[in-house]
């Protein structure tokens, strides 16, 4: 004799079904999704001004590192070699720097402002580095001044 020993699982809650008591199926409703979307479009203005001014300054922060660099570079190019770089790019090539940095403002390595040297006896080299941007900062002064 062979018994069947598989079971059958069965629910056992009692379905009881009226009018009302339909299978919903879930989701949101069209005003839901409207709703959200215009909170999300609200607080997205809001926002957008503060992320543009952080933006800004971030880029002025940066603009502010590269010319401390640039300067302190020339400075120690002046000490080592006693005469100023007579490019940029002779800075990357002597290893003080790894590379001519984009000017944040103009996003190109081509637009500083370069201050050359004036002593007499000298050769020409440049003494100082300005951006080539002239847009005015969050404090008034222009860029290229800095």
């Amino acid at each position: 004799m062979i018994y069947d020993l598989r079971f059958t699982i069965y629910d056992f809650k009692p379905k009881t079904e009226n009018r009302n008591s339909k299978i919903q199926e879930r989701g949101f409703t069209l005003i839901e999704l409207l709703i959200v979307m215009s909170i999300i479009a609200i607080l997205a203005t809001i926002a957008q001004p503060s992320f543009k001014q952080a933006a800004i300054k971030a880029r002025e922060a940066v603009l502010k590192e590269d010319l401390f660099v640039f300067r302190d570079t020339i400075d120690k190019y002046y000490s080592d070699h006693g005469k100023y770089p007579p490019a940029l790019d002779e800075l990357a090539k002597e290893g003080y720097i790894r590379g001519v940095p984009k000017d944040p403002f103009t996003n190109s390595t081509e637009t500083w402002q370069l201050i050359y040297s004036e002593a007499e006896g000298e050769e020409q080299g440049i003494y100082d580095v300005h951006s080539g941007s002239d847009l005015i900062a969050a404090d008034g002064t222009p860029y290229n001044e800095w």
